[in-house]
């Protein structure tokens, strides 16, 4: 089905309806047409979007009307379109993408006819921090250049399949989107601090060792051949703990198999255990502080 074209006040009201409270001017002398279509994946919710002259904003008087602490990805399919948030500006030319926090002031303007594709998805899907996420917000991805070249195509086909109604159900596509979208956003994100290289190292270290119950600060350091000392200094620089990022990953993984339809005939016991998680009764006690429920409650929801 074809998008229905609707006026400006239309358009304007269903994009703050679909996304999160937004302020919009159309800027341009012509009569304002705009589209927008949705459907979601799991807890992604895919958007197309197109318009013409206007700019869109979210201030933080809309910020205050509702505050979900959403993580937005725009894709520039047509047209041009300039995102600012935090004082960065990104312009995205067609097959470029950024990410912007809606728990954040931030601005887009169009000056032409444009179509955009918008992932939108829970704050903590995103495997980054509060500090990592400022640092890579309204930052221009290329989508011919480095892991964007990869990430791009992706979010097109997805667009696609979105548009075609051939959108696959699995939660490995959605894992899929998320885990690619992470990797773009680290290879954009600014590695010159010192000791920036030697964290990604560590993290890359405890993703490849998550299966070891014995991963430690001390193994890690070990691995790296740095004191423990400086090790715990790099993680609190990034706003952890070695022992808390170990924890939090082994959580994330158990989150995704326990949904997981080629893991359906394992035990909870079993699932935790193959992230390093032996202790299943303290498994669940730290699930559910996470999550707000139990594994076994989880997993029949």
């Amino acid at each position: 089905m074809s998008p229905v074209a609707q006026d400006f006040e239309q358009w304007r009201e269903n994009v703050s309806t679909a996304f999160v409270p937004l302020d919009a001017v159309s800027t341009g002398p012509s009569p304002f047409q705009g589209t927008l279509v949705s459907s979601t994946l799991g807890s992604l919710q895919l958007s197309e979007v197109a318009g013409r002259e206007v700019d869109v904003r979210r201030t933080r008087a809309t910020i205050k009307r509702a505050d979900p602490g959403l993580i937005k990805v725009g894709l520039q399919l047509t047209g041009r379109g300039t995102l600012v948030q935090n004082d960065r500006e990104a312009v995205l030319e067609p097959g470029d993408f950024a990410v912007y926090d809606t728990s954040a002031p931030y601005d887009l303007h169009f000056v032409g006819d444009f179509e955009m594709f918008v992932v939108m998805f829970p704050r903590d899907a995103l495997r980054i921090d509060s500090r990592e996420l400022t640092t890579v917000a309204a930052r221009r991805i290329e989508g011919d250049h480095g892991v964007g070249a990869l990430v791009s195509p992706f979010l097109f086909n997805l667009r696609r399949n979105a548009a075609d109604g051939t959108l696959p159900t699995t939660p490995m596509l959605e894992n899929a989107v998320l885990d690619l979208l992470c990797a773009a956003l680290d290879d954009a994100a600014p590695h010159d601090a010192p000791g920036s290289t030697l964290l990604i190292e560590a993290k890359s270290l405890v993703e490849s060792q998550l299966s070891d119950p014995t991963l430690s600060t001390a193994s890690i350091a070990a691995r790296l051949h740095i004191s423990t000392r400086y090790l715990q200094k790099l993680f609190e620089s990034d706003g952890r703990t070695v022992a808390g990022w170990i924890r939090s990953r082994r959580l994330d993984r158990c989150h995704r198999d326990l949904r997981d339809p080629r893991f359906a005939a394992d035990t909870i016991g079993t699932i935790c255990a193959r992230h390093g998680l032996i202790d299943s009764s303290n498994f669940s006690k730290l699930f559910k502080e996470t999550y707000g429920m139990s594994p076994r409650e989880y997993r029949v929801g």
